[in-house]
């Protein structure tokens, strides 16, 4: 995995945007996608604030239908308690002052599934890219599902398979650097690479390719009904309903870029379900 010029350029702005180390942040919440069990959508309310205090955004972007399923998820959130509006904003709006005021006090963003081009195309480097970002900063709780959830790590996975395939009914059989496309994701998370739908679409080859090949060398893969919880100390946490899979190559023994084929040794995996947490600062597991 290499990251284009413009990606890394931009990486390297996210890092200075995000504020001195122990500066406040908020909190990620990141769903696998699938259905979502409703302890952990009420999970979500309750860290934007809670009935009658979580003020709360939705970007679906992601979606073709996404003004539907954007006011639909608004609605759900509204039944517990949150003041919840769909923002339906194309890149020139995403640019205007106006637009942006819709953020103040926003204690709660979530982006809905899809596809997580169509999302990057919209806000990616806009005025309203920038306001997440200082809304995260200053505590609110940041979250999506699927395409949402591929969006806040950078490198983000595009979904896209690099290089010959066995069979064009087929994606990733094989474990090949260079065979993951990725792209700059909003660099909410850039420590770790996130996957989704994880173990329900068998997608252990995609995180493998990515983490074993190129830095940050660390991934998790999370199922659907599940999240991954980033609290602000930066602890990892998993809710839901599955589990997800951490992928830890930091202290591996890898092969090097002019490999042919490759490989890595002592490659750490942690297979973790509701309760449990991971430490990406210490690597320390905790099973409930």
């Amino acid at each position: 995995m290499v990251l284009p010029a413009a990606v890394s350029l931009y990486t390297a702005v996210a890092f200075a945007q995000a504020g001195p180390a122990g500066a406040p942040r908020g909190t990620l919440f990141i769903v696998g996608g699938g259905t979502q069990p409703p302890a952990l959508v009420e999970e979500f309310v309750q860290r934007a604030g809670g009935r009658g205090r979580a003020k709360i955004v939705v970007f679906a972007q992601a979606s073709a239908s996404g003004e539907r399923s954007g006011e639909a998820k608004a609605r759900d959130l509204q039944a517990l308690g949150a003041e919840a509006r769909a923002l339906w904003i194309d890149r020139r709006q995403a640019d205007l002052d106006s637009v942006v005021r819709l953020l103040d006090g926003v204690t709660g963003i979530w982006f809905g599934g899809g596809d997580q081009n169509r999302l990057t195309a919209v806000l990616r480097g806009t005025k309203v890219e920038q306001a997440i970002r200082a809304r995260y900063l200053h505590g609110a709780v940041v979250g999506g599902t699927s395409a949402g959830a591929a969006v806040i790590s950078t490198p983000m996975i595009t979904g896209e398979e690099l290089g010959a395939r066995r069979d064009t009914t087929e994606a990733w059989t094989r474990v090949a650097r260079g065979s993951v496309q990725v792209d700059s994701g909003f660099a909410l998370l850039t420590t770790a690479v996130v996957d989704q739908h994880f173990l329900r679409r068998k997608r252990h080859n995609r995180l493998l390719s990515l983490v074993l090949a190129d830095a940050p060398y660390l991934g998790v893969g999370i199922d659907e009904g599940t999240a991954l919880i980033v609290e602000p100390d930066g602890l990892w946490r998993i809710a839901g309903a599955s589990a997800a899979l951490v992928v830890d190559a930091r202290d591996a023994q890898r092969t090097d870029a002019s490999a042919p084929v490759l490989g890595a040794a002592g490659v750490r995996l942690h297979l973790l379900p509701a309760g449990a947490t991971f430490d990406p600062r210490t690597g320390r597991v905790t099973l409930r």
